[in-house]
């Protein structure tokens, strides 16, 4: 698998372009004829997450619903380590609201990415990463699909670079599959999704409904989301 080059300093004259092989020898996205799973989409035990983007402007080709257990793995996964970014994959279904015949996404797994290169401003998953991923899920998540990716931005903010653009569309590139941002020195966080029309919009992120929010306390702590729901006492 190619590596995915370090991001631009601010400033820094773009690179020529590169001419790569962007066929990874293990796949990230699922066979193409795959199919979402029918199932009601689950809103009432859950609570909304916005993000300032949402506005209605662009219209996401599917809604991410991300379970505690997931969201806790993630924002410690983000905060292990302060100046390099880390990341992993997303694992859990597609599906297809029954009643609305819209998209979304079940996020219930989280594998932190093992064998990487990195540094403060780029994340490379490795051959190694991949074949891990695929073991693990053969064996303990049978069933379950690679749904995207997520990785952290260490004082940099939440948006897509160049590179994480050509990752994203080169390696998870069903119109459904998500990316993940963490910002973990401010606590902040939002995952960028495909438009319907297949546009990605590298400066624009979107919320999540957290699954089970309503029949307990939030354990969302990212401080740039608004949740437009009442929790349970």
């Amino acid at each position: 698998m190619p590596s995915v080059p370090p991001r631009d300093p601010p400033g820094a004259v773009p690179p020529p372009a590169i001419t790569m092989d962007t066929t990874p020898r293990i796949r990230l996205s699922p066979p193409n004829d795959a199919l979402p799973r029918p199932a009601p989409a689950p809103v009432d035990s859950a609570l909304r997450w916005d993000s300032p983007y949402e506005n209605g402007e662009i219209q996401p080709s599917a809604t991410v619903f991300l379970t505690q257990p997931a969201y806790a793995r993630i924002y410690v996964h983000a905060a292990s380590d302060l100046d390099n970014e880390v990341g992993g994959i997303l694992v859990g279904q597609w599906c297809l609201d029954t009643g609305t015949e819209s998209h979304f996404l079940v996020i219930e797994n989280v594998l932190p990415a093992r064998y990487t290169r990195q540094s403060g401003v780029h994340l490379t998953f490795t051959q190694d990463s991949l074949v891990h991923f695929h073991s693990i899920i053969e064996r303990r998540f049978k069933g379950k699909q690679i749904v995207g990716w997520y990785h952290t931005h260490p004082r940099m903010g939440i948006f897509l670079s160049h590179y994480d653009t050509w990752l994203h569309h080169n390696f998870f590139p069903e119109a459904w599959q998500v990316a993940l941002v963490v910002e973990p020195h401010t606590s902040i966080g939002g995952f960028f999704i495909r438009q319907n029309g297949g546009l990605l919009d590298p400066a624009r992120y979107f919320g999540f409904y957290e699954m089970n929010g309503r029949l307990g306390h939030s354990t969302v702590r990212w401080q740039n989301l608004s949740c437009s729901g009442e929790e349970s006492e």
